[in-house]
């Protein structure tokens, strides 16, 4: 089964970095995308906020120059994840990210 979104934008959050207690960097932030897209004939205008973690050994390479108002493109793949006070969202898991 195919799971893989490719989704750009600017980063509206974050980047927080972090390290697991197993020694696994990771990288938070949050991207926003507004564009306009076409549906059933029409043109609307679309708009999300995308939770996003980057995780790994090369995470603090690729993560470096991200700052807040970032313009990139990011490529993964979404998980549900649940918080600790039971909430759940949708969270792209990146392999990529590319500055536009």
């Amino acid at each position: 089964m195919t799971n893989r979104i490719e989704l750009a934008g600017v980063i509206a959050q974050g980047p927080i970095r972090k390290q697991s207690p197993a020694g696994i960097q990771h990288c938070h932030f949050v991207i926003e995308h507004r564009s306009e897209q076409q549906e059933a004939a029409l043109q609307r205008q679309v708009y999300c906020r995308l939770p996003v973690v980057i995780s790994g050994q090369g995470s603090q390479y690729q993560t470096q120059h991200l700052a807040l108002g970032s313009h990139i493109k990011v490529g993964g793949f979404l998980a549900y994840q649940t918080s600790r006070n039971g909430q759940g969202k949708l969270v792209l898991h990146a392999d990529e990210i590319i500055d536009i």
